[in-house]
């Protein structure tokens, strides 16, 4: 069965990424920062979306920073966290929204 993105992903893809690569962005998601991360049986299912949202915004809504970001989840999803700010505080991935959305819808 295919892994289906969170809700707040799905947002969060829609506000960051145009409408024609939104289907690339959450397959890239599924297929490479889920529960194949390092020591990813140690996150459960609230982690992972807390690591999706770290590289979406170390992204800027730019696919390029996303291959790069997911790369750099793939080493060490701690990373990932850290520069996203999202280290320090569980939560902090929770309140993080982005007003930007290139793709008008």
């Amino acid at each position: 069965m295919a892994e289906v993105l969170s809700p707040g992903t799905v947002q969060r893809i829609a506000a960051l990424f145009p409408l024609p690569e939104r289907a690339e962005v959450s397959q890239l998601l599924v297929a490479e920062c889920g529960d194949n991360l390092p020591l990813a049986d140690n996150l459960g299912p609230a982690g992972i979306e807390r690591v999706r949202f770290a590289v979406l915004k170390i992204s800027s809504g730019s696919l390029d920073g996303l291959w790069a970001a997911v790369a750099l989840a793939q080493q060490d999803w701690r990373d990932a966290l850290v520069e996203a700010g999202f280290y320090d505080d569980v939560r902090a991935h929770l309140t993080w929204q982005t007003d930007v959305n290139p793709g008008g819808v």
